[in-house]
This record gives C-alpha cells, sequence and structure tokens, in this order.
C-alpha cells in the first residue's frame, strides 16, 4: 500500500500487518470509518511489516499473532525493538486467554479477538493509542487471578512453559509441516529445529515424535473450532 503521510492531517496512522487478504481489508473498512485513523500502510509477512514501520512511522500496528511466514509475536518483539513508542494491538482469532499474556509479554498494548464486534475493535484501538491496555474482562480476571495465587491454568501450563519460539514450532508441527518445511519458514537450520522439538518433547513430557505430532495437531484442530 502506498505512503500516505500527506493525507493524513492529523489523523492517527495505523499499519495492518495480517497474511489473509480478505481480513485485512476488513480491518481497514473498520478503521477507514473513522475520522480521526487512516490506514497508511498494510504488510503480509514480517519482512514488508518492518519495512513499513521504517518508512511508514505509523501511530499503531495491528498484527495478527499467527502468520504463516514468521511468528506475530516474534515480529512484535522485532518492532518494539526498533520502534520502542510504537504501540501494537493484536487482532487474532487464536485463543485470547492463552495468546494474550504471551502477546503483552512481547511487548504488545493489546489483544482482541477477531470474533469481537467492529466496535468493540475500535474501541481497543482508541484504548492503546492512549496509552492503555486492552484486552478482554475475561482475559483480565484470569491473569489477575494467576497473579493473586501464583497459579497458572492446569490445562494450559505445560504449553505455558515454552518459549516463544518452541510453540511456534509447535504450531507449525500442529499444521503438519515437516522439519525441513519448518526450517525454511524460520530460516534456521534443520538442525535448531530438531533441537526446539527434543526441548518441546521434554517440556511436555512426551517421548516421541509421534506423539508430539498427535497433540500438536489435536490443539491446532481445538483451537479452530474455539
Amino acid at each position: 500500500m502506498a505512503q500516505r503521510a500527506e493525507k493524513c492531517n492529523g489523523r492517527k496512522r495505523v499499519l495492518i500487518v495480517d497474511d489473509h487478504p480478505v481480513t485485512s481489508l476488513g480491518i481497514a473498512a473498520m478503521i477507514e470509518k473513522e475520522p480521526d485513523l487512516v490506514v497508511c500502510g498494510k504488510a503480509q509477512d514480517a519482512n514488508s511489516a518492518l519495512a513499513a514501520v521504517e518508512k511508514l512511522s505509523p501511530d499503531l500496528a495491528v498484527v495478527d499473532v499467527f502468520l504463516h511466514s514468521c511468528g506475530g509475536l516474534n515480529l512484535i518483539k522485532d518492532i518494539k525493538t526498533r520502534r520502542p513508542e510504537l504501540a501494537v494491538l493484536v487482532f487474532s482469532i487464536h485463543d485470547e486467554s492463552f495468546y494474550a499474556e504471551r502477546a503483552l509479554r512481547a511487548g504488545a498494548r493489546g489483544y482482541i479477538s477477531k470474533r469481537e464486534s467492529p466496535d468493540q475493535f475500535i474501541k481497543a484501538v482508541r484504548e492503546v493509542l492512549n496509552g492503555g491496555i486492552y484486552v478482554g474482562e475475561k482475559t483480565t480476571s484470569e491473569i489477575l487471578r494467576r497473579f493473586v495465587t501464583g497459579r497458572k491454568d492446569s490445562g494450559k501450563s505445560s504449553l505455558n512453559g515454552l518459549t516463544d519460539r518452541e510453540f511456534q514450532v509447535f504450531q507449525f508441527i500442529g499444521e503438519g509441516l515437516q522439519t525441513r518445511q519448518i526450517a525454511e519458514r524460520l530460516h534456521v537450520s534443520v538442525k535448531t529445529i530438531e533441537t526446539h522439538r527434543e526441548h518441546i518433547k521434554k517440556k511436555l513430557d512426551l517421548d516421541s515424535a509421534g506423539k508430539l505430532a498427535k497433540y500438536a495437531i489435536q490443539w491446532a484442530q481445538m483451537e479452530k473450532g474455539a
């Protein structure tokens, strides 16, 4: 998308990072209806997103947590390294109760589900642009509960033990990708992915690659049906 600095007229500039073109258009349509917001650019992968951040100087980046070409969480970390002041809002179909806290730790200021209404999405955009933190009420309550009790959710505690990169590899395994395919996606060596797989198996207490694949696929199916 072409640069639109000359047409902003004081409106807050929003960069959309999503690898689904139809979804990206929908996000843009919601934003463009607002008189004080403008879409300054769109990106479908990490490289184009980082280039757009440098070239377009957005006020907000709306990022999907899981991009097929890279991990949204790693992209958020890269964005914050280059532009610490840039607000990031994660807008994703994936389970907020699991991903929101990871997104906040990575540097995002908010997380909102794609199942929410357009009005709620715009509310989240404004909250983050105004320097606040936005997550759903249920997620807020869960984070506070864990903070007070010191407990993790028992159903997800094992996965919570994975690093962001390990969890990204776990997601790709759930999509049915083989080790070499994952290595190509992440631009790392096959040996690096094999090491990640071993760490994941150990953390999840799985003693074979087959059990890991089965668990990852079941997780992916559950996420799609959530």
